[in-house]
């Protein structure tokens, strides 16, 4: 339900002007800064091996106070949310100024997008009704087959209010729903156990996602996905023709690429792509967009962390690289224009150039014709964890659900495949891109010096040439 949530200023105590003072007082001689407020809550329900395992409810509140002077930068935050609190930070930031005397910048433009509702998640329906829909769904799954031997679901919620304040005297409010539900199954035949789930969401309330041919859907992705990896065979290894396929699989280019593309990394020379705007960097037919303006989606943002409005943000078109993703500071830096992609996970933590949705647009292929194609490969259908070395751009991904492909057939499910290579090289191995883009369910969580924020991915089916792919046999 829609709640009015008092401003997060008026929270701190203390008139107006006397926080505009203390603002003044740590950003003099700033290049830019802000003061950062959040109020959060959050809940976690996990039914597990038929039992309500865990319920938990969380209040957050804090502020953060940056300034921003060249390439340094001075912080100080804190959960009390008071004046004191406040002219002890002011005095904490102002040490890094060490005698540089700065132009504040301008500040962010302004945006009336506003790509989710106010609908607090963790207001209905009440803990009652989700502990009977949990109930609900662990046994639609354990029902749905003899062979499933285990049933995990999760519903988990947050409700973020930030509010931002500038030195010059702008403020900016934005209110964040955002809900994630996951069902897992473990399967069993005799000594042999495999594992499937599938978990979906985004930012609005519970309503659509409890909706039962929503979460019946869930429940049969699952169990599927798991009954499927009962029969998987040994996985083969060597080089060879590699088939993704749409929405999640698109992981792999957030992973290996979009993170390569991030003006901080590309500042400082550490990225793969660094140096190489306009200069061709994948196949022709690739376009990579990062777009945070998708209503209701997990990555999306009707303002970043610092007040920018998110962008559809074109990073790679037609194979040439044209654009990173930019924070306000990387931006100012490198000469370039922020892109709404100033994130942080919280009061307590330094905004940096993250993705929202980062996607690769569809091509004119169609999948059964891309698949056709492959005459000895595989089709990676979902992948589960990976690493990746920005720097060198070389990249592990293992496979959770994946087939053999023999003369354009998909034929027996593969264990064990683990796709290894290069982000940039892997780009010029495209070699036919699907009409059938899609996002994922809505699950993404992206990790980067240690804080993780919500983030959307997507592609088409797509065909690599010669990958190499690491199996058991």
């Amino acid at each position: 339900m829609a709640q009015s949530f008092p401003s997060l200023i008026e929270r701190i105590g203390i008139d107006s002007g006397q926080l505009r003072r203390h603002l003044a007082r740590g950003l003099d001689g700033a290049d830019d800064g802000e003061l950062f407020l959040e109020y959060r809550q959050s809940e976690m329900l996990v039914f597990d091996n038929g039992r309500l395992k865990q319920a938990s409810y969380d209040t957050a509140q804090g502020f953060g106070l940056r300034a921003v002077k060249g390439d340094a930068v001075g912080y100080a935050h804190a959960s009390d949310l008071s004046e004191p609190a406040l002219a002890r930070a002011a005095d904490a930031v102002r040490a890094v100024r060490g005698g540089h005397s700065g132009h504040y910048a301008q500040a962010p433009t302004r945006t009336n997008a506003r790509l989710y509702g106010d609908d607090n998640p963790l207001g209905a329906p009440d803990f009652a009704a989700k502990v009977r829909l949990i109930e609900a769904i662990d046994a639609a799954a354990r029902g749905s087959d003899p062979r499933v031997r285990q049933v995990s679901v999760s519903f988990g919620a947050r409700y973020q209010i930030i509010e931002i304040v500038r030195a010059d005297g702008e403020t900016y409010r934005d209110v964040r729903p955002l809900v994630r539900i996951n069902v897992s199954v473990v399967a069993g035949n005799g000594d042999r156990q495999e594992s499937g789930s599938h978990g979906y969401g985004g930012r609005e309330g519970y309503g659509r996602l409890l909706e039962t041919d929503v979460w019946r859907s869930a429940v049969e992705a699952a169990v599927r996905q798991a009954l499927t990896n009962l029969e998987a065979v040994e996985a083969p290894a060597g080089e060879m023709d590699v088939v993704l396929g749409p929405g999640w699989p698109g992981v792999m280019l957030h992973e290996a690429v979009g993170h390569g593309l991030e003006g901080d990394f590309n500042r400082k020379g550490a990225s793969a792509f660094a140096g190489l705007m306009g200069r061709q960097v994948a196949a022709r037919g690739v376009t990579v967009v990062d777009d945070g303006t998708l209503p209701g989606r997990r990555g999306s943002l009707s303002i970043d962390d610092e007040g920018t409005p998110s962008g559809r943000n074109v990073l790679i078109e037609d194979g040439v690289l044209v654009g990173y993703i930019q924070d306000r500071q990387n931006a100012r830096l490198m000469g370039m224009r922020p892109t709404g992609n100033g994130r942080r996970e919280g009061y307590a933590h330094l905004p940096m150039p993250r993705m929202t949705n980062t996607y690769m647009l569809a091509g004119d292929r169609d999948p059964a014709e891309i698949l056709a194609s492959v005459k000895n490969g595989i089709y990676a259908v979902n992948f589960g964890g990976g690493q990746v070395d920005i720097t060198s751009g070389k990249f592990v991904f293992e496979c959770t659900e994946a087939y053999r492909i023999e003369n354009g057939k998909v034929g027996a499910p593969l264990k064990g495949a683990m796709l290894i290579g290069n982000g940039p090289d892997a780009l010029t191995r495209v070699s036919l891109i699907g009409n059938d883009l899609a996002l994922d369910s809505g699950i993404g969580t992206c990790g980067k010096n240690g804080q993780g924020v919500p983030v959307g991915v997507g592609q088409p089916t797509l065909r690599l040439d010669r990958i190499t792919v690491g199996g058991t046999r």
